[in-house]
């Protein structure tokens, strides 16, 4: 039986050392630990999709996802740096291209179909977003002690974002197996007398969206990222406005270019008692419903780590660390 005062010292040294090993890993998990990898390159691979004037479902416009047309899908790339100004704050610069694509003929809706325009763009995006974490990602064990395997975490990350960015578009059509561009063609009278300024091929943007993350190493995650981009012109399917005078287009900008303006139908009960829902001054697009675009990407995020000191004690203690932000 051990003497009463042994005892007391034995339990301070036991307890003395759970404190000591939680406070370790509290250090870890809610110090200034993560400043050593507070950098990351962001590489993502995904898909592309317009939400405009153009294609959409079998009924009228309608705004937001709710007109989403998957047949017009398209790939998507971006390249990213994010730096941590904060433990769950982030700010990210990123550049995107993907393609946007849509087409009048895949919907029943019976103005868009006799329509029928179609339009294709690649689309450069770049932009500067801030990051909130509400969940840090983990990879290893909660407690790193010699010989006892411990708790295991494997938290998953969650982020929301949002920011202000510019993008580069381009929109063309095709004509007897060719693609034209449709800007110089003023398709809308864009340049003619009566007839609107021509629109420009860059825009202001907003992109917003959500993420989640999951540590597959010390250095390396990946995840999903959902991303809504809000621009501030109508002209990225090359359609916004009214329709102009077919001849006075033929006139100034050749033959390809009165087709492109008016390839409709020509037929359907939106032509019975002699209407032409094509006419000039008729409706050609929504110049109040700005356009906008979806990127659904998979992410590759690489840490950048750096030591606050060149002792090897402070570097083997990083590398011996089994928990990762």
């Amino acid at each position: 039986m051990l003497p009463s005062f042994t005892r007391q010292a034995l339990f301070t040294v036991l307890f003395g050392g759970m404190i000591a090993t939680s406070a370790s890993a509290q250090y870890f998990r809610q110090s200034s630990y993560w400043k050593t990898h507070r950098q990351e390159v962001t590489i993502g691979f995904g898909i592309s999709n317009f939400l405009g004037e153009l294609g959409g479902r079998n009924q009228i416009g309608s705004p937001f996802l709710w007109d989403l047309e998957l047949s017009q899908t398209r790939p998507a790339v971006s390249l990213g740096y994010r730096y941590y100004v904060r433990r769950k704050q982030a700010l990210r610069l990123n550049f995107t291209y993907g393609i946007l694509a849509g087409n009048d003929n895949l919907t029943e809706e019976p103005f868009r179909n006799n329509r029928n325009l179609s339009f294709k763009t690649d689309l450069f995006e770049g932009a500067i977003l801030y990051e909130l974490h509400l969940y840090r990602e983990e990879l290893g064990h909660v407690y790193d002690l010699r010989g006892v395997k411990g708790t295991k975490s494997s938290r998953a990350g969650f982020y929301l974002f949002a920011g202000v960015g510019g993008c580069y578009f381009d929109p063309r059509a095709q004509f007897n197996n060719a693609w034209v561009r449709l800007k110089p063609l003023g398709t809308e009278g864009q340049g003619l007398e009566g007839g609107p300024e021509e629109y420009s091929n860059f825009s202001l943007t907003i992109p917003m969206g959500l993420g989640v993350r999951k540590a597959f190493s010390r250095q390396w995650s990946g995840g999903l990222e959902l991303q809504y981009t809000k621009t501030f012109t109508d002209y990225i399917d090359d359609v916004s406005g009214v329709y102009f005078n077919n001849e006075a287009i033929r006139s100034a900008n050749g033959e390809i270019a009165a087709y492109l303006a008016d390839p409709s139908l020509g037929t359907g009960p939106l032509y019975e008692g002699g209407l032409n829902p094509t006419a000039a001054g008729q409706q050609r697009g929504d110049p109040d419903d700005l356009d906008a675009y979806l990127f659904l990407k998979f992410h590759l995020h690489y840490k950048m780590y750096q030591y606050r000191s060149k002792s090897n004690k402070y570097r083997y203690r990083i590398r011996r660390q089994k928990i990762v932000f």
